[in-house]
């Protein structure tokens, strides 16, 4: 909201200004035609600051055009970092969620079987041969624990060359 009022401010600012230069301009422009310009010092100074009055137009308008900016199309920062805390917080509750369901998933199981789990979720498409050693299981444990979890739909296995990759099916 400061940047409007900001906006507002330059944009009238620029506006008194604008009429304030306008008004001098007519004037050196009628004394200009009062010395009907010839070649003398006079002359050349009001030509002079005629020129320095253009100039001094072209920044009242860079001004504007500021102000203008500021307030139609600039977003203050303060808008920019609330909208920012509210998708960082939205994703800090989603992943506390699925913290939350992967725990409540690994209560009931046993010691090996946790390991398991919890080696997939760290290296999700993790092979079974390196699984067994994350888990520091023998090949036919590894291999029962992973059945057991396919039947209770947990993990999914895809054949890569002669062993498996392991993949959870939810997103936890």
């Amino acid at each position: 909201m400061e940047t409007k009022k900001l906006g507002f401010l330059i944009v009238g600012m620029s506006i008194v200004l604008g009429f304030i230069m306008f008004s001098y301009m007519n004037q050196l422009a009628l004394q200009g035609q009062q010395l009907h310009c010839n070649p003398t010092q006079e002359c050349k100074q009001v030509n002079s600051l005629l020129g320095l009055s253009h100039i001094t137009v072209g920044f009242l308008s860079f001004i504007s055009a500021l102000g203008f900016y500021l307030l139609f199309f600039d977003r203050s920062a303060q808008e920019v970092l609330q909208e920012d805390g509210a998708v960082q917080k939205n994703i800090e509750e989603k992943a506390q969620i699925k913290s939350s369901k992967f725990d409540l998933l690994l209560r009931p199981l046993d010691d090996n079987e946790r390991r398991v789990l919890i080696a997939i979720k760290e290296q999700n498409g993790i092979t079974q041969a390196t699984l067994r050693y994350r888990a520091n299981l023998s090949k036919a444990k590894i291999s029962q624990v992973l059945t057991d979890f396919e039947k209770k739909s947990l993990v999914s296995r895809k054949a890569k060359g002669k062993t498996y990759q392991v993949f959870l099916t939810e997103n936890f």
